[in-house]
């Protein structure tokens, strides 16, 4: 599946892509790899808080949470690892799983530590395109079957553009970002 969908979004015209950010769906990471070797994949950070919170039991989960979060709010990504082992140290004999999943996922979870810091707060999560997701779903979700695939696109159509009016606030600090990525992909980026 994913390989057409990306093979379709290269045959339309897109050269290049410069940062992916995945909820980790399985051969996802892979394909992107294949159809766009230059482009990095971050994991979304918040998918993983929250499969890794999720065997946690509730008496644990402040405590855990406060834990892990030194891992993704830490300077660097030496940091990170180092705050990983100390997670790993205090949580391993009874949440195993969580710690081997971070491990496991390492090298796509912490991308976003090579970008400043800026630039991470845009790509260590897929929340916005969820957010998006969640209005589209909103308007074609009381309808059970469309006429015809014109009908969908019409449907979709609406329920991005009522969300784009409420778009007003430009992104913090966009003339730093650009000029960030500028620098970072200068060779790629065609403005």
């Amino acid at each position: 599946f994913w390989m057409s969908v990306l093979t379709d979004i290269k045959a339309r015209g897109t050269e290049d892509i410069l940062i992916t950010a995945t909820d980790n769906l399985n051969g996802f990471t892979d394909t992107i790899k294949t159809i766009f070797p230059n482009s990095v994949t971050q994991i979304c950070v918040v998918h993983q808080i929250r499969n890794s919170c999720r065997y946690v039991v509730w008496k644990d989960k402040k405590e855990f949470s406060s834990d892990m979060k030194q891992i993704y709010t830490a300077p660097t990504k030496e940091a990170a690892k180092a705050a990983l082992k100390d997670f790993k140290i205090k949580w391993d004999s009874k949440y195993s799983y969580a710690i081997r999943s971070w491990e496991n996922n390492w090298d796509e979870l912490t991308v976003f530590f090579d970008f400043p810091i800026e630039i991470r707060t845009i790509i260590y999560t897929t929340n916005l395109i969820e957010n998006l997701n969640g209005k589209i779903r909103k308007y074609t979700k009381n309808k059970l079957s469309f006429p015809t695939d014109e009908a969908v696109m019409k449907s979709v159509f609406l329920a991005i553009n009522e969300s784009t009016k409420k778009w007003t606030m430009p992104i913090r600090n966009w003339g730093v970002i650009l000029n960030q990525f500028l620098a970072i992909f200068e060779n790629r980026i065609k403005l």
